[in-house]
């Protein structure tokens, strides 16, 4: 059975990686084209030796992508180079067509699109770096894991909290933060861990795909200005369907045995809930930059990141009053300690001991003096960098016209909402962030019920495998040798169960979106 439904997906694989090669082209030829006057979407490059050997390298990165976990090489690094050297084929091709001034704008909109994206998710992961650091996430687990609850309560209470913080805190952190608590409380249970870390995975992707923070995609997809911010939450009915209809079937399988409880004391740090208030209002600033501005999203989070920088100096300089105060009173106290043992000793030697001692404590209390700058170097940088990749090799795969093919292939041969079924696949295999830059890429003529629906396949549909989202990625690093690829395979018909259901949902609750 099992190599029946890996053979499935691999039969699968041709048909969801052309829906990858749509991705990122949002960012690519029709938009540049316009705006300088030209026709250039007439440049075909698709049977051209240069859109080939395009396609090749691409494949060959993509590749190495999804064999991250066994030849361990960071997935960044394939695709930046790939994008290099494909952007080295558009120029040469555009060069012998006669057009020595279309790469270089087509690739300064790629660059563009992904500064802002860039932008947004640093201040965004910083925050929730600080969040972390602070103590809020550690208080939260400790809360969790010090109740006692049965294995089946723990069960749908990490669905819950997965699924309500996601849309603020992202999928990715909410994933690691219950799957945290899952191997915390699970211990030695093989089955309890892995069947939580899967309901944990799909509530967290559930619950960030009715919100413009919750996921990638998601954040992709408001940017791009095709569904507004207030406009997302039709989508909740849609995402609790997913969800729950999963976690009803993985529910029946979890152990009935109820864990030894835990105790566990956090302290949160000073600042914690300055921190948390400050996210909210970055939050919030963002959204009136888009709605009420008309300026980019981003502006609103980089305001909001200096907030927290400036919050961040004050802090340092806070304890640095602190740190000083303690190094002059352990040198007082050294100094009084000390003074029978060297009051007979030579001036000099004194006062050499005594300033290298300071100066010792001085360097211990420097490193507990905050800085936010460790929070940003703990960014996700593996992952900002995979999406400069992934932005400008399919834009360079778009200059050549692989989007308008497959926009035909796709959304005019199979129709709206066949494609955007199949973009649930696509994600599961290839993961939902490049396949979402492809119909972005495409900007296939849909109507809002469409737009809102490739959103939710996009978002929950790379829950049917744990490589089709970064909350699996991750959490299959989290709970390592338990909760894998093959168990997640298991149920993944479950999972597929709970995104026909949504997809039903979505039909008849927006079915007003689709006129």
């Amino acid at each position: 059975m099992l190599i029946r439904k890996i053979e499935t997906l691999r039969n699968g694989l041709p048909i969801c990686f052309l829906a990858l090669i749509s991705l990122v082209a949002l960012l690519v030829p029709v938009p540049v084209y316009a705006a300088s006057g030209e026709d250039v979407g007439s440049l075909d490059l698709t049977g051209n030796w240069a859109g080939i050997t395009a396609i090749v390298v691409f494949v060959l990165a993509y590749i190495l992508v999804i064999s991250e976990e066994s030849i361990h090489l960071r997935k960044s690094k394939p695709v930046i180079v790939a994008a290099g050297l494909i952007w080295i084929l558009v120029a040469i091709a555009y060069s012998q067509a006669g057009d020595t001034h279309s790469a270089e704008e087509l690739v300064r909109h790629n660059l563009l699109e992904f500064v802002e994206l860039f932008l947004f998710l640093l201040a965004a992961m910083t925050y929730v770096n600080t969040m972390e650091e602070r103590g809020i996430f550690n208080l939260l687990r400790a809360k969790l894991v010090s109740h006692g609850y049965s294995f089946r309560g723990i069960f749908w209470i990490t669905g819950l909290l997965a699924f309500i913080v996601s849309p603020f805190a992202d999928n990715l952190t909410t994933a690691l933060l219950m799957a945290a608590v899952v191997t915390a409380v699970g211990g030695g249970n093989v089955r309890f861990v892995s069947i939580a870390c899967i309901n944990v995975v799909v509530a967290a992707n559930a619950g960030g795909a009715f919100s413009p923070f919750g996921d990638i995609t998601t954040l992709m997809v408001w940017q791009a200005g095709f569904v507004e911010f207030s406009e997302f939450f039709v989508l909740f009915i849609p995402s609790v369907v997913n969800w729950l209809v999963t976690a009803a079937i993985l529910s029946f399988a979890v152990p009935k045995e109820r864990p030894k409880p835990m105790t566990e004391k956090v302290e949160l740090k000073f600042g914690a809930w300055v921190v948390v208030g400050l996210f909210v209002v970055t939050i919030i600033m963002a959204v009136s930059f888009h709605n009420v501005l008309h300026l980019p999203p981003v502006i609103g989070m980089m305001t909001g990141l200096g907030f927290l920088k400036m919050f961040g100096y004050y802090l340092q300089l806070r304890d640095m009053s602190q740190a000083k105060s303690e190094v002059q009173h352990s040198a007082v106290a050294l100094a009084s300690d000390d003074s029978a043992l060297f009051e007979n000793a030579h001036h000099s030697d004194f006062d050499g001991v005594q300033y290298e001692t300071t100066e010792h404590s001085a360097a211990g209390a420097e490193g507990k003096t905050y800085d936010i700058y460790k929070n940003l170097q703990r960014a996700e940088w593996d992952t900002l960098l995979f999406f400069y990749g992934i932005i400008l090799c399919v834009g360079g795969l778009g200059a050549m016209g692989y989007l308008v093919l497959m926009s035909e292939l796709m959304y005019v041969d199979l129709g709206a909402t066949n494609a955007n079924v199949l973009v649930g696949f696509a994600s599961a295999l290839l993961d939902n962030i490049p396949v979402m830059f492809a119909v972005l890429a495409m900007s296939p003529e849909m109507n809002h019920g469409q737009w809102l629906l490739v959103t939710l396949t996009a978002g929950v549909g790379g829950s049917m495998l744990s490589v089709g989202s970064a909350a699996g990625v991750a959490v299959m690093g989290q709970a390592r040798g338990v909760y894998t690829f093959f168990s997640h395979l298991k149920w993944s018909w479950a999972i597929a169960i709970g995104y026909g259901a949504s997809i039903l949902a979505h039909f008849y609750v927006n079915a007003d979106a689709f006129k």
